[in-house]
């Protein structure tokens, strides 16, 4: 039987829409627009009906087939305490359901009308710093109060059980971008209930915490309060410990109200919106308790990297539930608002971006938001429907998008098959984004952005994995910064090495244990042996860096190591650690012994190699490239610049035997600048699913173009 989200899919092939705001249109009045026609069918008078009329209508034309409606409709829905009105999402409903529209049904618990905090300010967050914040924005509740637990509760049971037959409604949305914080007394107190549960004895707490220093010492779990403004300092363990706690009760109100939605409906896929590599919230402790995992990206146009730090964000989407197929479910289709300077996008861009999505796992993609507000805080923000109405470049390049979507339904369920696999943990981002370390300058998301850029412009597809999972499907696996590190990790990474797989360790990795407490002896403690080296001292560098041999340099980071059983193949060659090694090398035979340096890899051994520093780009390119290389690992298209190669693998395509669909997808030129044309040699007879057309030998990918291949069956 398939699951809830396959299900869907099957029934509606790649989704595609984005979000509805049809309480937004519910006033205006036809004078408002001069140019509505009367859509699709009579004009009943009442300038929403019109509106919401035309609306459908265009997203029908538009090959929109599902959107989100409802996530900011509380004040809508409940005006006053207690008043429901849901009269007017029936109609909007009715009408989506006639033009052949599906709904996602949000909760609309993200933002609480302005009464609610009002009546009862306890449900309104308050800062670090003690103050308590106020409505007027959005997100302005704090997920530890029972009363608003309470309210949201009764509203999400309300919605779901008048809307949960409904036959528009094919998928549940909880919340919206879960990043909620609150350091008030009730916070407070659900945090000392959440570090009873984590530890048993205050005893256990202090011993975790390291309150011996600077006498923080605690006799009661009463005395605990959240990290709140400090003289200086907070004790990292707690901060940590907070971070967790934080992540954990977001979880826990997004299971409630899930709970409320299964009570009445067990068949229909929920969610809610990540937001990529968000602080906030741990993704990995949350990805089983949804459906399908959906996430919300807006690529900046002005940075240059954005094309492989979207795909790095996409890639992650795909690793929360295994290579489970995921839903792009916020992005912009040109420029957003609140950047301080927002560069538009061509529909070009936008449409090579959402294709990426597809490329690398999504079985959905849709955008922030079908028509463009009038008033608000993003009433600059653009849509698939401009201010300046249907004909404008946006909303055409709208309905090319979902054109090509649809004629791309056959690689529904398809999976991105990797056999390389980069480590990425949230506990280990936050303990090493803590202030006094060696460095603050040591982002462990720079240093993943930067390894993955690597296996991006070379081809190469990478899965992300949480620390402490079996890692037997990979031949290489890659850790640019795990700060944090427990033993059951270390032992899979040194299983990776003895099976003959390539490893590649990034600096200042296994500093601490769970507890943020440092492992002493020499680093890192708990791969010394499989590395063949060790460490004695962090050694943050100039800001101009330093020389390697080679020819090459180091920035930020630099360790004083001994290589102990490895090769050495770059050195410190000035400063500080001048003759210390700053790459190395361990190659292991088969048995798990490690041959006599210099004899290179021995049939059916592994290597393990060591960073201990921050290497420029080409010294990074090139230990990574021989891991990857080591291994037998290629790019599925490599050596070709701007273009990037993806496979999804498992698709239902009748013409193909295989069953796989080849994305070529060609970033340069994407927004008008100059490009080059890609030349791609593909043996064999191929159709070209955006177009139909039959390719045989080489394919041409136009600078800012697609190509999405399928083999014929031979």
């Amino acid at each position: 039987m398939p699951d809830r989200f396959t299900a869907l899919t099957a029934d509606l092939g790649l989704c595609y829409g984005g979000d509805y705001n049809p309480e937004q249109w519910d006033t205006v009045r036809r004078a408002d627009f001069p140019d509505l026609g009367a859509a699709d069918g009579p004009d009943t008078g009442r300038g929403s009906a019109t509106v919401w009329k035309e609306d459908a209508f265009l997203m029908r034309e538009a090959g929109v087939n599902l959107v989100t409606v409802g996530v900011f409709s509380w004040a809508r829905y409940e005006p006053s305490p207690g008043i429901r009105d849901f009269d007017w999402l029936e109609e909007v409903l009715d009408l989506l359901h006639e033009h052949g529209v599906a709904v996602d049904l949000a909760t609309p618990t993200a933002s609480p009308p302005a009464w609610l905090g009002r009546e009862f300010p306890e449900t309104l967050p308050v800062d670090a710093d003690g103050v308590r914040l106020v409505a007027g924005s959005r997100n302005h509740f704090s997920p530890a109060s029972q009363v608003y637990r309470d309210h949201a509760l009764d509203i999400t049971r309300d919605l779901v059980e008048r809307f949960g037959e409904h036959p528009a409604v094919r998928m549940w949305h909880v919340g919206n971008e879960f990043g909620q914080v609150c350091h008030g007394e009730e916070s407070a107190e659900r945090f000392r209930g959440w570090l009873r549960a984590r530890y048993g004895s205050i005893g256990a707490l202090n011993d975790a915490w390291g309150t011996a220093v600077w006498s923080q010492h605690y006799d009661d779990f009463a005395e605990i309060v959240p990290p709140r403004r400090m003289p200086y300092h907070v004790n990292p363990a707690q901060h940590l410990d907070w971070r967790r706690y934080g992540s954990d009760l977001l979880r826990d109100l997004y299971r409630e109200q899930l709970a409320v939605i299964r009570e009445y409906d067990d068949a229909r896929p929920v969610t809610t919106n990540f937001m990529g590599f968000f602080p906030l919230v741990d993704a990995w402790s949350w990805a089983a308790d949804l459906d399908v995992v959906a996430d919300d990206t807006y690529p900046d146009p002005a940075d240059p990297h954005a094309p492989a730090d979207t795909a790095l964000v996409r890639d992650l989407m795909r690793s929360l539930r295994g290579g489970e197929p995921w839903f792009l479910m916020e992005s912009a289709t040109s420029a957003v608002s609140w950047r301080p300077h927002n560069l538009p996008k061509s529909p070009e861009r936008s449409r090579l971006e959402s294709l990426q999505a597809v490329a690398r796992g999504a079985d959905g993609v849709c955008f922030f938001q079908w028509r463009a507000s009038r008033a608000g805080a993003e009433r600059f923000h653009s849509a698939m429907l401009p201010h300046a109405g249907p004909e404008t470049m946006v909303h055409q390049g709208v309905r090319r998008l979902g054109a090509d979507l649809a004629r791309l339904r056959p690689v529904a369920g398809g999976r991105v098959p990797a056999r390389v696999a980069m480590l990425w943990d949230w506990p280990s981002w936050w303990a090493a984004t803590e202030p006094a370390l060696p460095t603050g300058r040591l982002d462990p998301l720079d240093q993943l952005r930067r390894w993955y850029r690597v296996l991006w412009r070379d081809g190469v597809a990478v899965d992300l994995v949480r620390p402490g999972t079996w890692l037997d499907g990979y031949d290489v696996v890659l850790v640019p910064n795990l700060f944090l590190m427990e033993p059951t990790t270390a032992d899979r990474l040194r299983d990776v090495v003895a099976r003959g797989g390539s490893l590649v360790v990034g600096p200042f990795t296994g500093v601490v244990d769970g507890d943020a407490q440092v492992r002493t002896g020499r680093f890192p403690a708990l791969l010394s042996g499989v590395l063949g080296v060790s460490g004695e001292e962090w050694a943050p560098l100039p800001d101009d860096g330093v020389r390697l041999s080679g020819g090459h340099r180091a920035e930020i980071l630099g360790e004083r190591l001994r290589a102990d059983d490895a090769d050495v193949l770059v050195s410190f060659a000035e400063g500080h650690l001048a003759g210390s090694p700053a790459v190395t090398r361990r190659v292991v035979d088969a048995a798990g012994a490690a041959p006599a340096p210099g004899n290179g890899r021995t049939p059916g051994g592994g290597t393990a190699s060591y960073l201990g520093c921050v290497p420029d780009d080409a010294l990074l390119a090139t230990v990574l490239r021989d891991a990857v290389g080591r291994a037998g690992v290629g790019g599925v298209v490599p050596e070709l610049r701007e273009l990037n190669a993806t496979r999804r693998t498992g698709t239902e395509v009748e013409a193909v035997q295989r069953g796989d669909a080849l994305f070529l997808l060609n970033h340069s030129g994407a927004d008008g600048a100059p490009g080059e044309p890609a030349h791609v040699v593909v043996p064999g007879s191929w159709t070209d699913l955006l177009t139909g057309e039959s390719v045989t030998g080489e394919v041409t990918v136009a600078p800012g173009g697609a190509v999405v291949l399928v083999e014929k069956g031979r």
